[in-house]
């Protein structure tokens, strides 16, 4: 069994309108209430524009100066021309977690077709676990819980836990 730790996080919700102020955000608070099962604490949260460049550098602030352990982002999945959230993970991420990306959008699937058309990301940097959700609050619930159980686990391993994985 394995010990509870605190996990700090961090979310970043990717919003052109969100980051004006015209938009008020409804997913960044859904993945709160949601992490705070882990257990863990959210230590940061920002509202940023679709633009590839902050996304990235925001995700790198959180994960190498912040050293936070989980960050989320919302938003900027899809495939519409200012969705870049993917190709920003890509960038700052050294190991890429398909399976949880995988889990993610087979859940989505039963619940609706444009699931498929997901392209979110999850991977490491350094010691941090980033994951990107869709930027819908009922997106976000569906597809952060199907991977809730996962999550304490791979957090551990991430952060140097040597204890055999094996379930007994």
């Amino acid at each position: 069994m394995e010990k509870t730790v605190l996990f700090s996080v961090g979310i970043i919700t990717v919003s052109d309108k969100g980051a004006r102020g015209e938009r008020e955000d409804k997913s960044g608070p859904a993945i709160k209430e949601i992490v705070t099962s882990l257990p863990a604490e959210v230590k940061n949260y920002e509202i940023v524009p679709d633009t590839k460049e902050i996304i990235a550098n925001k995700i790198k602030e959180f994960a190498d100066n912040r050293g936070l352990d989980l960050i989320i982002t919302t938003g900027g999945t899809g495939v519409s021309p200012r969705d870049v959230t993917p190709e920003a993970t890509l960038e700052v991420i050294e190991k890429e977690i398909p399976g949880m990306a995988e889990v993610m959008r087979l859940e989505g699937l039963k619940k609706t077709p444009h699931a498929m058309i997901s392209r979110a990301v999850v991977g490491m940097r350094h010691q941090s676990l980033i994951i990107n959700l869709p930027g819908s609050p009922k997106a976000v619930r569906e597809n952060l819980l199907a991977i809730l159980p996962a999550l304490p686990h791979a957090l551990s391993k991430i952060k140097g836990d040597e204890t055999e994985c094996a379930r007994t």
